[in-house]
């Protein structure tokens, strides 16, 4: 079986979000490692499995969201 993953663009389009945010967000790194990387060196392409991104897009902070409280018992 043959396992599908996500690029930036898909990612992007999973969450909603234009691929110029994804780029940047993968830049600051605020994206989960990626499930595949392809290629060597500076030409490598990164893929997420859909679980991953929705993961990720159901635990990320939203815009404003106080992170200073996310931990407190």
């Amino acid at each position: 079986m043959t396992t599908h993953y996500l690029s930036l663009h898909g990612f992007a389009a999973r969450i909603g979000i234009a691929y110029s945010t994804i780029r940047n967000y993968q830049r600051q790194k605020r994206l989960p490692a990626p499930d595949a990387i392809i290629g060597e060196g500076n030409a490598t392409t990164h893929g997420w499995l859909p679980e991953t991104v929705d993961h990720w897009q159901a635990n990320r902070p939203g815009r404003g969201a106080r992170t200073d409280l996310k931990n407190r018992s």
